[in-house]
């Protein structure tokens, strides 16, 4: 911002109710001039409206999917191109939507920023999702189906096999976002997933490099990184695991020694810090202080592994804006992601005070 728009960004947080013309006297200018300043700031999100409101800054964005999921769990021993007898649940789920309300839980102010149909599972995630999320800047798309994702489980809590129909997600597009720029400028914090197009996840990460915003990227799966920045430049966290990092990285890791490896290669290309997820092995963790292990919580009832990497990821997230250390934040983490193993929900019932049980417990 140059010198004239900082001066009226001064007077409107001094008096946010003069008028233009009491505005302009006071900062000796014509009206027509400070009515083309103000029109600049709106459009950069400087001010939000033509009421000169000011924009908060303490919401953390989540961009990226909001999907309805459908789990069956096969009660034998898994019998392919066969009928196998299930039992099934269904609940709201998605990459971005679940950080979200994690982090929501955890006591955080969140944005959720994704699109949906206009059909009953809309209205089931918007049900499910309010009381945590705020969901004012979500995009309701007339034509298209709201993204779904159905997850076939043994009997042991393990993936079979996962069927995602994501489609709604490519209209999650720059123009799109565009539109809720004031939003994205003045966020605390961004997330997003890969459920995202890729030339929408360089939007974000070229905004955040140059507006100085934390972000966080968060792969989905291995084949959707295509989606992925070419570097990583301007990104603060990016978390993945190994298929994700070998896919990324067009390397092959299978001891600790290509672990370190590849967290070593992700920091190169740009990235502040590196969490490498590599579960019942723990998480290694990178940054320009060197890398560091952590083992992963011992646990015997794992009742479902879907969520547990997006609890890592937003307790993650929660650690570091609450002024943890990155590595104080994933001990938490695996803690989170723990409990999770051993939910039958997707996001389970976590607080702010049980956080902050468990940090005063160290």
């Amino acid at each position: 911002m140059n010198d004239k728009e900082q001066l009226v960004l001064q007077s409107i947080r001094g008096n946010p109710y003069l008028s233009q013309q009491e505005m302009a006297e006071k900062l000796n200018m014509s009206r027509p001039a400070l009515a083309n300043i103000i029109s600049g700031l709106i459009k950069k999100g400087e001010i939000v409206g033509r009421a000169y409101v000011l924009p908060t800054k303490q919401t953390i964005l989540a961009i990226g999917g909001a999907n309805v999921d459908r789990k069956l769990y096969i009660t034998n021993k898994v019998q392919l191109a066969t009928s196998n007898p299930v039992t099934a649940s269904e609940s709201v789920g998605g990459v971005a939507r679940n950080i979200a309300e994690n982090l929501g839980r955890l006591g955080n102010q969140v944005k959720l920023l994704t699109t949906l149909g206009q059909d009953a599972d809309a209205q089931m995630i918007e049900q499910a999702s309010r009381a945590f999320i705020e969901l004012d800047v979500i995009e309701k798309l007339v034509e298209e189906q709201t993204g779904s994702y159905t997850a076939v489980l043994d009997r042991n809590g393990d993936l079979v096999i996962a069927l995602a129909n994501m489609a709604i997600y490519d209209a999650l597009t720059p123009s799109l976002l565009e539109k809720h720029i004031a939003i994205l400028i003045n966020a605390s914090a961004i997330v997003i997933d890969l459920n995202c197009p890729k030339e929408t996840v360089t939007y974000v990460q070229q905004l955040a490099k140059e507006r100085d915003i934390p972000l966080a990227i968060i792969p989905v799966s291995s084949p959707k990184m295509n989606r992925m920045p070419d570097d990583l430049q301007g990104v603060t966290y990016f978390i993945c695991n190994r298929d994700e990092a070998e896919t990324y990285l067009h390397m092959t890791f299978t001891d600790d020694a290509g672990y370190e490896e590849a967290v070593k290669a992700l920091l190169q290309k740009g990235a502040k810090h590196v969490v490498l997820t590599l579960g019942e092995q723990g998480v290694l963790v990178g940054d320009e202080a060197g890398l560091q292990h952590y083992a992963a919580y011992e646990i015997e009832d794992v009742k479902d592994v879907t969520g547990a990497g997006d609890a890592f990821v937003s307790a993650t997230l929660h650690g570091v804006m609450q002024g943890d250390t990155l590595h104080e934040a994933v001990q938490f983490a695996l803690y989170h992601a723990a409990k999770t193993l051993q939910a039958n929900t997707t996001v389970r019932q976590v607080t702010q005070n049980e956080y902050n049980n468990w940090r005063n417990s160290l």
